[in-house]
């Protein structure tokens, strides 16, 4: 299983890269908010990867997270859901606004995508409804790159390293956020519903920020 390609981008299009590495190029899939992500040709880049086995087929996806990743482990589980469905919700949305969806049942968000209907939205929702507060409190530490660096050897005296990505700052505040409620006795699904109606209702929010947020949603109206 290839989970990982760190290399030298020799080519760039909408949905798909190819990546040097170690002069074998690798065509990997991407979403479109991924591709735009990405540095320009003749820079090193470093993506996880799914690997796609059929019987006549094989195809890398790639994923700037391993939050994003997770998610389209969980999407591609969903019935009608294959890869190139997933990359164009994961496009639309990004690991956070997927998130923050599902926890909400807001399958129009989810409709949003190209090629997702009304059916296959209310279907994802309310297949991975139960599995959203869980992969959404473990974003800060799935989007952690563990490696401390790579080295991508080329022709001439010095090879170029790679920087890790960092974690993304509101997943981590996401993933502390809800972590808190539940420690203070809330079940994990209504934590993960509040901090994502919070996150949505103001973008950039710190973790402290959320959690408060998020009690005076939680908070009893009378």
């Amino acid at each position: 299983m290839i989970g990982r390609i760190a290399g030298i981008i020799l080519h760039r299009a909408m949905d798909h890269v190819l990546i040097d590495v170690r002069g074998v190029g690798y065509i990997v899939h991407v979403s479109a908010r991924t591709a735009a992500s990405l540095p320009p040709v003749g820079e090193p880049c470093a993506l996880y990867t799914d690997l796609l086995v059929r019987e006549d087929l094989l195809q890398l996806f790639g994923f700037p997270s391993l939050l994003e990743k997770e998610w389209h482990r969980l999407l591609t589980s969903v019935q009608g859901i294959g890869a190139k469905a997933s990359l164009a919700i994961l496009g639309t949305l990004g690991a956070d606004g997927l998130g923050r969806a599902i926890a909400l049942g807001d399958w129009s968000a989810v409709r949003a995508a190209p090629g997702v209907g009304p059916k296959l939205a209310q279907r994802i929702v309310l297949e991975l409804k139960d599995k959203a507060p869980a992969v959404m409190a473990l974003g800060g530490a799935l989007s952690v790159d563990l490696a401390p660096s790579d080295e991508v050897v080329e022709p001439g005296p010095r090879p170029r390293r790679i920087t890790p990505p960092a974690p993304e700052p509101q997943a981590a505040a996401t993933a502390d956020a809800i972590s808190a409620l539940v420690n203070l006795g809330y079940a994990q699904a209504q934590a993960a519903a509040a901090v994502a109606e919070a996150s949505g209702a103001e973008a950039g929010l710190d973790a402290a920020r959320l959690i408060r947020a998020a009690l005076r949603l939680l908070a009893p109206r009378g």
